[in-house]
Order: C-alpha cells, then sequence, then structure tokens
C-alpha cells in the first residue's frame, strides 16, 4: 500500500510540475508576442469598441484607386507569412490590411495559440473586423465597392464567418478554414466563394469539405471549391515556398485568378466560362442576381465549378 501510495503521489507531481511548466511556457510565449507584433504591424486603426487595432498594410505602386483585400492570419497571429503574403498581393493591385485578429498578442508556441483562440470572443473578432473594414473602405486609394476577404487556417473559418455578417464584401476566399455547411446561414454570403483544401487533411476531412460545397451550391452561392490531393492542412505557408512552385503555387495563383475576376472585373458580369454566373456588378456592388443562374449555357456551369487538383 505505501509503494503504491509512494507511486501515485510522484505521479501527482509529476503532472503538476507540467501543467506548471505549459502554464508558464504559456505566459512566457505571450510576453514575448509584443515584440514579434511590432516586427510585423505597420498600422494602428483606430478602433471604437476597443484597444487600437494593430494591422499589417500593404499598397500597390500606383495611385488608385485600388480592389482591396482583407487578409487574415492562421492561428498564431499576424507574423511575418501574412506580411510576405500581404506584400505579394499588393504587387498584384490590391490594397492589403493583415489586422492581428488577438489584438495584441501573438504566438510561436501552440499551446498559447490555443489559448488565443479560446479566450478571444468570436463576436470581438467580428466587431474588430467591422472597424477594418470601415477603416479600408475610407482610404482614398481603396475602391469601397472592390473589397473581399481571404484567410488561412483559423483565418479562412472567420473570413467565412465574417462575410455571413457583411453584406459589402465582394468576394471570400478560404483556405482550409472551417466550413459551414448550413444552406440556410450560407444564404447570407453576399459574393462568390473560393475554397482550397488539402486531400491529405486530418482537421477538415474530405467529406466536409464535400458537404461544404454541397450546401453552397444548395443556397445559390457561386463558389469553386479545390481539393489539393494529398496536401495537409496549411499547405501554402510562406511567399518563399509559393514561389518554389507545386502545389502551394497552384492554390496562390487559384486566388489570384479569383480575386482578379471578383474585384477586378469592368465586366457586367463575372465568370463567363465556367461558374459563378448568377452575379453581376451592378450600381458599383456585386450581386446575386438569382438563385437559378439565367446566363446562356448556365445549367451546364452553375451554381459551382469544383475542381480535385492533384499534387
Amino acid at each position: 500500500m505505501r509503494i503504491a501510495k509512494r507511486v501515485l503521489i510522484g505521479l501527482g507531481l509529476v503532472v503538476l510540475a507540467l501543467v506548471v511548466l505549459l502554464a508558464g511556457s504559456v505566459v512566457v510565449d505571450g510576453l514575448l508576442g509584443g515584440n514579434r507584433l511590432d516586427a510585423a504591424a505597420n498600422t494602428r486603426i483606430p478602433n471604437a469598441g476597443g484597444p487600437e487595432l494593430r494591422a499589417y498594410v500593404a499598397r500597390p505602386a500606383g495611385p488608385g484607386p485600388h480592389p482591396a483585400v482583407i487578409m487574415i492570419h492562421a492561428f498564431l497571429g499576424l507574423d511575418q507569412e501574412t506580411v510576405g503574403k500581404a506584400e505579394a498581393l499588393a504587387q498584384e493591385g490590391y490594397v492589403v490590411v493583415a489586422p492581428n485578429l488577438f489584438r495584441d498578442s501573438t504566438a510561436r508556441w501552440v499551446p498559447r495559440a490555443i489559448y488565443q483562440i479560446a479566450s478571444t470572443p468570436q463576436e470581438q473578432i467580428l466587431g474588430d473586423l467591422d472597424t477594418v473594414f470601415a477603416w479600408l473602405a475610407s482610404q482614398p486609394d481603396v475602391k469601397p465597392d472592390r473589397i473581399g476577404v481571404m484567410g488561412f487556417c483559423f483565418g479562412g473559418g472567420i473570413s467565412l464567418r465574417y462575410s455571413l455578417s457583411n453584406a459589402r464584401l465582394a468576394a471570400t476566399a478560404v483556405f482550409y478554414g472551417s466550413p459551414v455547411t448550413d444552406a440556410n446561414q450560407l444564404q447570407s454570403l453576399p459574393g462568390p466563394v473560393l475554397g482550397i483544401f488539402g486531400g491529405a487533411d486530418q482537421s477538415i476531412p474530405v467529406s466536409q469539405v464535400q458537404a461544404f460545397e454541397a450546401a453552397l451550391n444548395d443556397a445559390g452561392v457561386p463558389n469553386k471549391i479545390s481539393i489539393y490531393d494529398g496536401q495537409p492542412h496549411a499547405f501554402v505557408r510562406s511567399i518563399e515556398e509559393i514561389r518554389q512552385g507545386g502545389p502551394p503555387a497552384e492554390a496562390w495563383n487559384e486566388v489570384l485568378a479569383f480575386l482578379k475576376q471578383t474585384l477586378q472585373a469592368s465586366a457586367s458580369s463575372f465568370f463567363g466560362t465556367r461558374g459563378f454566373h448568377c452575379w453581376q456588378l451592378r450600381e458599383g456592388i456585386v450581386r446575386r442576381v438569382v438563385p437559378v443562374c439565367n446566363h446562356p449555357g448556365a445549367a451546364a456551369n452553375s451554381p459551382a465549378s469544383r475542381a480535385i487538383v492533384s499534387g
């Protein structure tokens, strides 16, 4: 009995030590987050709903006005990978704002990242995005009716959910973000959707991606869902890796084509050859015309265009 008691006490002390160590590492990583954010952010956005928001803003070389994109980071927070992709997108002609949605916190340690997500209410995140959108739309070099949102991982799921609450967004791109599979909810989406997913993603199975696509179709939302065969979660990372080619480059080129068609198009309708036929530019705003498209050839191509990409 005494031996068993000692073993239990020893195990308890080990568990307690691990808990203290884990909690301490979360705190230490949080203390280092301010320095990381200072290195990544170059703009402070006034926020009536709380402290000013830190963000990275990238602008094209020309005077504008330009279409714009809100780029939402992955679960670590605003980092240099996000900054690199924002700069690359700006070179394509977009004003890009990448806010840190964990406010003054970033992470490099997964337990800290989990804590950030768990301790940040979604209502706060969506409210902060409203602030970012209003600031972006007010910029003199931005076309306020040509603003889209895109995100990666945590940011992919948030970009989709933010689009459900902001009818002024013109397009939504989701990189392996948590899908919404309720068609009734998805009917609120204000513009076309691009979804990029990995076929070997253990956190978002292909069946869930297919349910997302089916719900978008049922909701009458024009979409293109691409599943990259054999690719894991978060396979599109730094712009340096993207430029090396392969599936990350293919996925990046997909989003460039999508944004060009939804945010830069000057014709009266978008995506005339494949999918997205139900959306038109009217009075400077991307609007859904009807749930079922009336354009010639729509029956063969709409409401969605789906791709399975081998990498």
